[in-house]
């Protein structure tokens, strides 16, 4: 899993990039194959923002968080995009090739 900091009207320290690598490490978790995630962070005068995009083969997955304080708009940010994978992961994966007795070659 690769990951790219962007910080746009604010300047990513060494502190912050640390941090948003650690809490999106949980995210190579759910792909064996390596994956692309690109974060912006940004202030808002009275927020702060955290955006995140993740290029899987074939998919796109954008996520969003605002906080009062950047490390917790990246901790919101780490949760919703840990949500988005599971949910992507659940569809591609069929649940209707349960057990059967033509698939296990049991049938005579």
């Amino acid at each position: 899993m690769r990951i790219e900091t962007h910080g746009q009207q604010i300047e990513v320290t060494p502190a912050l990039r640390d941090y948003v690598e650690t809490k999106l490490q949980r995210l190579s978790r759910h792909f064996d194959q390596p994956f692309d995630v690109r974060t912006q962070l940004s202030l808002d005068k009275p927020n702060h923002c955290a955006e995140a995009t993740v290029n899987l083969a074939g998919k796109t997955l954008h996520a969003d968080a605002n906080a009062v304080d950047m490390y917790a708009a990246i901790d919101l940010l780490a949760d919703k995009l840990d949500r988005l994978l599971m949910k992507h992961k659940s569809k591609i994966v069929d649940h209707h090739r349960g057990e059967n007795a033509a698939r296990n070659g049991d049938f005579a």
